[in-house]
Parts: structure tokens; sequence; C-alpha cells
């Protein structure tokens, strides 16, 4: 399993490594840690950021949320305590999306700040729907700055090569796809088209089964139904005549 690495601006991992050296580092169950409703490769997925408390006891002021480059576009969803930027960078070269479209430019992070500071003790969460690669076994990470009254944390370290993220003092947020279903590349919706050709498909299978089966009846007395089908003719024709003998008599 590979690690995608994302640096952040703003010397955000030597921001991380001078909070290490002050004794500051959170608990583990206080990280601030991302939650995918889906981590199934190429789906579409919405991702939830949860800042679980402050840096150091003081409110939390801006909340950055850097985007791996394998993700190029996001959708951030409004928070009513906060305003939120996206952060535009240029591509060296242009890359096609999930839709077809050339892009020429990508979204690198995503900057939730807060109108009244995040106080101690209190939690907030950030909704980002993205489409995911289609890359399974891959892990995205999501390096975060979490920006203070007083002082920041850089959420932005990354476990080496069979090292438990859990060790780490500041692991940055990340999530590890796994199989794709195929259902998320529609947004979960099923394709009409399809389900007609599927269904006309298994009618058409039927339809042959049922005349196999009735040319093998007919095979087995198809002298006896040939006689049948002529003398019910000939019976027909009989009683044609006679009702066009009686009505012209009646004329």
């Amino acid at each position: 399993m590979s690690v995608r690495r994302t640096l952040l601006p703003l010397g955000a991992t030597g921001a991380a490594a001078g909070l290490l050296a002050l004794g500051l580092a959170a608990p583990a169950s206080a990280h601030v840690g991302i939650t995918p409703n889906t981590t199934a490769a190429g789906a579409y997925a919405v991702l939830t950021v949860s800042v679980p408390h402050g840096c150091d006891g003081a409110a939390t002021t801006k909340v950055a949320i850097a985007m791996p480059e394998e993700i190029p576009s996001v959708t951030p969803t409004r928070n009513p305590l906060y305003t939120v930027k996206k952060v535009i960078e240029k591509l060296d070269e242009p890359i096609t999306d999930a839709h077809g479209n050339e892009l020429t430019e990508r979204v690198a992070q995503v900057v939730y700040t807060a109108k009244t500071p995040l106080p101690e003790g209190y939690r907030d969460t950030f909704e980002l729907s993205v489409k995911l690669p289609d890359a399974e076994g891959e892990t995205m990470v999501f390096p975060t700055v979490q920006t203070c009254v007083k002082g920041e944390t850089g959420w932005t370290e990354v476990p080496a090569e069979g090292q438990d993220a859990e060790e780490l003092a500041h692991p940055a947020p990340a999530i590890t796809l796994t199989e794709g279903t195929g259902d998320g590349h529609s947004h979960g919706d099923t394709d009409d088209t399809d389900d007609t050709d599927e269904h006309a498909d298994e009618h058409a299978d039927e339809a042959e089964e049922s005349a196999e089966a009735a040319g093998s009846d007919e095979g087995s007395d198809g002298t006896g139904l040939a006689v049948a089908g002529l003398v019910a003719g000939l019976l027909g024709l009989v009683a044609g005549g006679a009702a066009l003998v009686r009505s012209g008599r009646r004329a």
C-alpha cells in the first residue's frame, strides 16, 4: 500500500515539529480526523472533517484542509458559523476529470474561517463532497492546519511504511480506498437504459426457450398437428359457404 504525501504551505510541518518539542501533543482520541461515508474507489463520497478541541486550550479560528492531487475538485458544504474559501492552484499540465472536462487548475485547499472562535471543549465538523480516484488500496492524505487565537496545530504528519498513525502526535487525516462497487460512478442512481436492455434480453431468452420447446413438441407428433390444422381449415370453409348460401336465399 502506498501513501500519498501532500505538502502544505506556510511551514505547517515546522509548526507541528515546534509543538512536539514543547510537548503539546494531543491525546490520540482527540486528533483532528476525517470520516468518509464511503471509501469505495471511484465513488462519490462525502468526507467529514472533525475538530474536537482547540490548540492547547485556545479557541479555534480557522481550519485549512489540503486536498490530495488525485482529487482535483471538491464541493465544500457551507457551515453557518464559518466562511469557506477554495484555494485554487494552476496545474503544470491539464488533466481530464470524471466527466471528461479538461482541467487547468485544481482545488489545493479548503479553508473554513470561524465568524466567532470555536471555544475549547466544543467540536465542529466540515463536509467535503468529492469524487474518489479509482485507485483501490491507495491512501489519500488530507493535511490540516488548525489555527487558534493563540498558536496553531499542524495535523500534517504521515506515518512511515508499516508505522501506525496512532503513534504520531499530530497525524494528518487520511482514508484508504477500498474495492470499488460501481455504485458511486453514477451518484448511486440506476441506469434505466441498461435495465431496459437487460429486461429485453431476458424476455428474448424466454421467447427463444418457448420456441424451442414448441418445436420439440411438434417434432414428437408433427404429422398429427398438421392434419388437425388442415381439417380445421376445411371445416371453416364449409361453414363460411353455408352461411353465404343462406344469406342469398333470404335476399
